[in-house]
């Protein structure tokens, strides 16, 4: 077994990335250990610690300077393109090719298939909390930390605006929708509200998951 510091070396993982996936898993370990219903705290962490291993396929890399360092552009624009000739150019897809690389268990696989914007109406409308808790941390955070949903949402409007998307503002509204609905369908299950969980909140299961093993 390997420390996930140890994958994310190994797969060159910029920091910006591993943290954002730390962040994640916190937040999703903050809920599993709330919920009054069972879950497979195990697969959920799992699922996000790798939930994002792809996602260099995508960056724009000068938009955050600050998260090349100490590389550099050139470095990690090496990263981006070795990424690509390995995996394609799908940042989903690729993820879940590395994923069966790692010989992770379907049901980490099966989380982490349907995390991102396109599945949140699926995920809202199923019954298996790992995949709406896996979706929910994910859009709590943000690039330097926790956010509300609604600030979430408009973080990404901002960060995003100008840029190419095929996304129209109808289904941007739904979008939110559903995730404010899966947020509703999981704090049915806490006895804590959306504001506790926060930076302070997640500070140290972060650190726990920096030696969590895959």
């Amino acid at each position: 077994m390997k420390k996930i510091t140890e994958v994310y070396d190994e797969y060159k993982i910029i920091n910006n990335l591993r943290e954002h996936q730390m962040r994640v898993t916190a937040v999703a370990m903050q809920i599993c250990e709330g919920m009054d219903i069972p879950i497979d705290t195990e697969s959920v962490v799992k699922a996000c610690l790798v939930h994002d291993l792809g996602n260099i396929i995508k960056f724009q890399l000068d938009y955050f300077p600050d998260f090349l360092e100490p590389h550099g552009l050139s470095y990690w624009q090496e990263v981006q393109d070795e990424f690509v000739r390995r995996y394609g150019d799908n940042e989903h897809e690729a993820t879940l090719k590395i994923i069966k690389e790692l010989n992770m268990p379907q049901s980490v696989f099966d989380i982490v298939s349907i995390i991102g914007y396109p599945y949140i109406e699926e995920v809202m409308h199923s019954n298996d909390f790992h995949k709406k808790i896996g979706t929910y941390a994910d859009f709590r955070i943000g690039p330097h930390g926790v956010l509300t949903i609604d600030e979430r949402a408009e973080d990404g409007k901002k960060r995003y605006e100008g840029r190419k998307n095929d996304v129209t503002e109808e289904e941007r509204i739904n979008r939110h929708k559903y995730i404010k609905e899966i947020e509703n369908q999981i704090f049915a299950h806490l006895n804590f509200k959306q504001e506790d969980i926060n930076d302070d909140s997640v500070a140290p299961y972060i650190e726990k998951v920096k030696n969590f093993e895959l």
